[in-house]
C-alpha cells in the first residue's frame, strides 16, 4: 500500500498539472531549482565548502562537507546527484550530505558533474571518476583515510557510482571501501514488473526512464558496463555495497536485480528496500519521515563498513 506520506506528496505533485519531463527536454532544468528545501532542514555541524576540481573535459563546481569538531582522520565519500543525467544539480543535496558527513565522520563530495544530452556518456561518468580521482589523491591533504573512501548516489548518480566502482576495480589503483546505490539505475529492461505496474502516476515514469536513457546514451555504448552496469560480465570483486530500493518506483526491479547479482557474484550486499515509498524518497524529507529512515540506514551501513 502506498504510504499516505507518498500519497500526499504525489497529489500535490499531481495538482501542478506540469507536462511530463520528455516533453520538457532540457528546458525543464529550471523547475529542478524549485523548493531547495525540499530534502528538508539542514543540520548544524558540519563546514561546507565550495570549490572547483578538473576533470578530462571541464572544470567542474563541488561542494564539501567537512564535519567540526573532530578528531583523526576522515572517511570519504564521493557523491553524485540523481537527474536522469539530465537534470539536478548539488545545491539540492546539502541536507543529505550534511547529515551523511556527519554521523560517518567523512568528508563528503558532491560532484556538480556535465549533463546530458549536450555531453553524453562517457562525458558525466568521466566527471564522476574524476572526482573520485580527485579526493584519493588530496586525501592526506584534507584529512581523509584512503582506507574509508567510498562513493554513493540515487538514481542516475546511483548509476554513475555503481559505473565508477566498476571501473576502479578495473583499473586496481583506486580501493574502494564501498558503494552506496540508492535505487540505481543500471538497466534497461522497460518490460520488467515495476516498469510495467507504476508506468504512470507515482512519479518517476516508464517513458521519461526510456527518454533519460536516449539523452544518456549513443547506441554504440548500451553494452558499455561503465554505462550500464548490468552489461557487465562479472560483478565479482567489487565494493561492499549499501544499496536501498523503493517499492513504488519504476527502477525497482533494477535495484533488487542489481543487489541480487552482486550478491550471486560473491560481493557483500546490505539491502532495504522501502515498502510504500517512491523513488526519490531520500530527497523527500520535507513532506515524508522515510527521507530520514534512508540516511539513517546508510549512515549505520557506512559506519558498520567502517568498522566506526
Amino acid at each position: 500500500m502506498l504510504h499516505p506520506q507518498a500519497k500526499v506528496l504525489l497529489d500535490k505533485n499531481k495538482a501542478l498539472n506540469l507536462p511530463p519531463l520528455e516533453s520538457t527536454g532540457v528546458s525543464g532544468r529550471a523547475d529542478s531549482h524549485d523548493e531547495m528545501d525540499l530534502a528538508g532542514p539542514i543540520e548544524a555541524g558540519v563546514k561546507i565548502l565550495h570549490r572547483y576540481i578538473s576533470s578530462p573535459t571541464a572544470d567542474l563546481p563541488i561542494r564539501m562537507y567537512i564535519p567540526e569538531n573532530s578528531t583523526g582522520l576522515f572517511g570519504g565519500l564521493v557523491y553524485f546527484h540523481g537527474g536522469g543525467w539530465v537534470f539536478g544539480h548539488i545545491d539540492s543535496y546539502d541536507a543529505q550530505m550534511v547529515s551523511i558527513a556527519k554521523y560517518t565522520n567523512s568528508v563528503a563530495v558532491s560532484i556538480n558533474y556535465q549533463k546530458a544530452p549536450e555531453h553524453k556518456f562517457p562525458t558525466p561518468h568521466d566527471d564522476c571518476y574524476a572526482a573520485l580521482q580527485w579526493l584519493w589523491d588530496n586525501a592526506e591533504k584534507h584529512f581523509v583515510d584512503r582506507n574509508k573512501i567510498g562513493v554513493g548516489g540515487d538514481s542516475a548518480g546511483g548509476n554513475l557510482a555503481s559505473g565508477v566502482a566498476l571501473r576502479a576495480r578495473d583499473e586496481g589503483l583506486i580501493n574502494l571501501a564501498y558503494q552506496a546505490l540508492i535505487y540505481p539505475a543500471n538497466d534497461m529492461k522497460f518490460n520488467s514488473d515495476s516498469y510495467l505496474n507504476f508506468a504512470y502516476d507515482y512519479g518517476l515514469t516508464r517513458s521519461a526512464m526510456m527518454w533519460f536513457w536516449d539523452q544518456y546514451l549513443n547506441e554504440v555504448d548500451k553494452n558499455n558496463p561503465y554505462a550500464v552496469p548490468m552489461r557487465a560480465q562479472t560483478l565479482a570483486g567489487l565494493a561492499q555495497a549499501i544499496m536501498i530500493s523503493a517499492e513504488y518506483d519504476v527502477l525497482a526491479d533494477d535495484s533488487i536485480a542489481y543487489a541480487q547479482r552482486l550478491k550471486d557474484d560473491g560481493n557483500q550486499v546490505k539491502h532495504k528496500h522501502f515498502e510504500g515509498h517512491l523513488h526519490g524518497v531520500f530527497s523527500m524529507g520535507k513532506y515524508v519521515d522515510a527521507a530520514f529512515e534512508v540516511r539513517k540506514f546508510i549512515i549505520q551501513s557506512i559506519n558498520e563498513v567502517l568498522g566506526d
